[in-house]
């Protein structure tokens, strides 16, 4: 494959099997030029240009070190994983980690109010959220807080799922958000996180809407049903207003036999 034009240190185009392509490696554009033949063994990914216009705008928009850093981060998720990622928000991730080096540069640190949820929904991504922050520190010698690792934490979780949406992982975070919200207020309590109660609710209810999204009830017996809804009364009325409030502001119907289990969650808080 012939360089065509070199974008940074790490990143050229070429001319490969007559497409334009994005080439990726470290150090892959080191004492090259324009029409100096690439070796393939140096290129570790390789993306069709056409496909992927924006990759090559970012390449020359943001800082080189800022890109270098999140393919690294990108590495280490895949081994963590043991998986490849998804391709489509490459470009989202970096762009991300570019704008949050950049802003605590510049003493501006953003809270990310999903903090406590993501922690527990997406446990072994925040874990790779954790050691990202870690490994720009020693790269790029900015420090950040754990809000910074739960948003790479989002991201990747979307990156595992076939052309996924970090908006919609966003967006179903904060409704669980809301519905635990909904919840500790209607029975007026606080609840410690670090409560298996807690971390079980919020597990539920992630499982909950995945499934109302779906159209996939977790179908509890009627009889049992109605035995929940008799015998713990006070927690199934809670549990009905919760799913009238996610109706209102999400769309989003929650089948009755899943308010069943949702009501035994909040049964087992109001006894904390």
């Amino acid at each position: 494959m012939k360089i065509k034009k070199i974008l940074n240190n790490n990143a050229v185009i070429v001319f490969d099997d007559g497409e334009e392509k994005i080439a990726i490696g470290s150090g892959v554009a080191f004492n090259k030029r324009k029409n100096d033949v690439l070796s393939q063994h140096k290129v570790e990914k390789l993306f069709v240009l056409k496909e992927n216009e924006k990759l090559q705008q970012l390449l020359l928009r943001i800082p080189e070190a800022h890109f270098t850093v999140s393919e690294q981060i990108m590495k280490h998720a895949e081994e963590r994983l043991g998986t490849e990622l998804n391709e489509h928000i490459r470009v989202q991730l970096a762009d991300h980690i570019s704008f949050a080096i950049e802003r605590e540069q510049n003493g501006i640190h953003l809270k990310n109010k999903l903090l406590r949820e993501i922690k527990i929904l997406y446990p072994e991504e925040f874990e790779i959220g954790l050691w990202a922050v870690g490994h720009i520190e020693e790269q790029c010698s900015v420090r950040m807080a754990e809000d910074e690792a739960a948003f790479i934490a989002l991201y990747i979780h979307t990156m595992k799922m076939q052309g996924g949406d970090v908006h919609q992982t966003v967006r179903q975070t904060t409704m669980i958000q809301d519905m635990v919200q909904m919840i500790k207020d209607y029975l007026n309590i606080e609840i410690r996180e670090s409560d298996i109660s807690f971390e079980r609710l919020v597990t539920h209810l992630q499982f909950a809407v995945t499934r109302a999204k779906s159209y996939d009830s977790h179908v509890m017996d009627k009889e049992m049903f109605n035995m929940i809804r008799r015998k713990y009364s006070s927690s199934y009325q809670c549990a009905r207003e919760v799913a009238v409030k996610l109706q209102n502001a999400y769309n989003m119907t929650l089948p009755e036999e899943e308010l069943g289990y949702i009501t035994l969650h909040i049964e087992r808080l109001r006894k904390l």
